[in-house]
């Protein structure tokens, strides 16, 4: 066993109630043949069916169920399970279950060998399996030409969202981050690149689309460009990032 490790799995679910039960499962019956300590957190946002219900419904000790009435986002929720983790790694990934949880622990191994910060998947990666929808896949490149033009970060896919860091890097990024929906993921890295957390890695991923899982409507792509504006201002205008204490 080893002592030293302790990962804390967060799972953002919002109207999950078909998929969670099955996700965390997946989760349990993967690590429990690992060799380090683990738990999963999962916090339910503000979800109107029964996504909670079906969370508490696994017999695991090693899971965690957090809830608030208000539907916040899921960057809210991963702040609130950062705040919740007893790990010294945390792991994001979705409650639709599109990622192969034995993903997990390769993540590991390189944010161990590299000393990274980060270690996040990227489904542009060469290495990587990808079965998604063409609608997203287009929407992935038209976001991915954006941030390209606008920030100088280091990777090929902010979005994916299998992510593995230190929890002390993650405490230190949070409370900085504004953005509480899909551009949240962006937001992370560009804090983390401001604060100097610049040891991000790119790792394959496999993943196959769940289509029960809540879609990305037009009018979500239109807020996320909104917010990526923001982010800019706020990173390279307002020198926000660096500035807040």
């Amino acid at each position: 066993m080893n002592n030293e490790l302790k990962l804390s799995i967060i799972i953002p679910a919002y109207n999950e109630e078909k998929n969670i039960y099955q996700t965390v499962d997946q989760i349990v019956s993967c690590h429990d043949l690992l060799d380090y300590e683990y738990e999963i957190i999962v916090v339910v946002d503000g979800s109107t069916d029964r996504t909670e219900r079906e969370a508490r419904r696994h017999r695991s000790k090693r899971v965690k169920v957090f809830s608030y009435a208000k539907n916040r986002g899921k960057g809210a929720a991963l702040k609130y399970g950062v705040n919740k983790a007893s790990g010294n790694i945390v792991t994001f990934t979705d409650a639709g279950g599109d990622f192969d949880p034995k993903q997990f622990d390769k993540f590991i191994k390189v944010l161990e060998a590299f000393d990274a910060d980060f270690v996040i998947g990227s489904k542009r990666h060469p290495a990587s399996r990808v079965d998604y929808p063409l609608r997203r896949r287009v929407y992935s490149y038209i976001y991915h030409r954006l941030i390209r033009t606008f920030f100088r970060l280091p990777v090929t896919d902010t979005q994916t969202g299998l992510k593995v860091l230190k929890t002390t890097v993650a405490r230190k990024i949070m409370p900085r981050i504004i953005v509480k929906q899909y551009a949240f993921d962006l937001e992370m890295l560009v804090v983390a690149q401001q604060l100097g957390f610049r040891r991000i890695f790119e790792a394959p991923i496999e993943m196959k689309f769940n289509g029960s899982t809540t879609g990305i409507s037009v009018k979500t792509v239109l807020r996320m460009i909104t917010d990526t504006l923001a982010i800019f201002y706020r990173a390279y205008i307002l020198r926000y990032y660096t500035k807040k204490s």
